[in-house]
């Protein structure tokens, strides 16, 4: 409890589900809501593969945001993971933000996910992001046929990449919440480990770095991360794809383009880990791998059981 001009306000604490479309833009408003990238992002679909869990608190409240993959027609194993990780946390959450991009158009993919969030217990809260890539009015049109996808209890517009409304929907989400305790000790940012979050800024310079070459088929884990005197943190992590073809793409001529991603994710991993970082890729080919789901649940890539 809290004391505001003598009044005891409750604490309230719990579980919020970001779901929608791939590339609806829930990581990025993950991020905005942490104020620091733990999440990572690219222009390509089905860039989240793992399910993470952020912790926001606030002064009367604490928020365990839950990331979770796009919602997409699967087309092999990796795909069905994905979707079954994202609807798995529909039932376990106290409130499903559903986001509906503003600046594609409200079709069938956004009314399947709405038709799992509308059979779901929790409460919803409609979140139409990306405003700051339409016009007002536009923005309108798109609000008002996310509205007629399912009956949400609440709503509000956002822009996480210009920081518009994303305090407002840490506040709202609150609201939304029942009265209980803090889940996780202050200071607590996800629950992801040091070599998930390795493997994922990994993966991101991938996408980034070789765009539409060879995304979907890019696995990437990190094998060993060893701390050495002097304050160096070194990593080594594996990037997988499925043909030599890709792999050539991913080394470079040379090693040029292996280097370039090595570069980009290193800046990422000493911040996260406060220092200087080595960092060592090896690229393997590994065939048919998103059609193993055994091989997609070892990379951490599907739901838990």
């Amino acid at each position: 409890m809290n004391e505001t001009n003598g009044a005891r306000t409750p604490f309230r604490s719990g579980f919020v589900a970001l779901v929608g479309r791939p590339n609806a833009g829930k990581s990025t408003l993950l991020n905005a809501c942490l104020g620091e990238k733990l999440a990572i992002t690219s222009p390509v679909a089905q860039t989240t593969r793992r399910r993470m869990r952020a912790v926001v608190d606030l002064e009367d409240a604490q928020l365990v945001i839950v990331d979770t993959p796009g919602l997409h027609k699967p087309k092999d194993a990796l795909g069905a993971e994905l979707n079954r990780a994202a609807l798995a946390e529909l039932s376990d959450v106290d409130v499903v933000a559903m986001l509906v991009d503003a600046s594609a158009e409200v079709g069938r993919g956004d009314a399947w996910v709405a038709g799992h969030v509308a059979a779901c217990d929790a409460r919803k809260v409609l979140v139409l992001s990306k405003a700051d890539l339409v016009g007002p009015d536009e923005c309108l049109r798109q609000l008002e046929a996310a509205r007629a996808l399912c009956p949400f209890d609440d709503e509000l517009v956002t822009s996480a990449a210009e920081g518009f409304n994303v305090d407002a929907f840490a506040a709202l989400v609150a609201r939304n919440l029942p009265e209980g305790p803090r889940w996780f000790p202050d200071g607590m940012r996800c629950d992801a480990s040091d070599e998930e979050l390795a493997a994922e800024f990994v993966r991101e310079k991938v996408l980034l770095t070789c765009r539409q070459e060879v995304p979907h088929a890019v696995g990437v884990a990190c094998d060993a991360i060893e701390r050495r005197r002097g304050g160096t943190t070194y990593v080594h992590a594996t990037v997988m794809v499925e043909r030599e073809s890709q792999k050539a793409i991913v080394v470079g001529r040379g090693g040029r383009m292996v280097r370039r991603i090595g570069s980009a994710a290193r800046r990422d991993l000493e911040r996260l880990f406060g220092g200087r970082v080595y960092l060592d890729l090896e690229v393997e080919v590994r065939p048919q791998w998103r059609r193993d789901p055994r091989e997609v649940r070892r990379l951490g890539y599907g739901a838990e059981d």
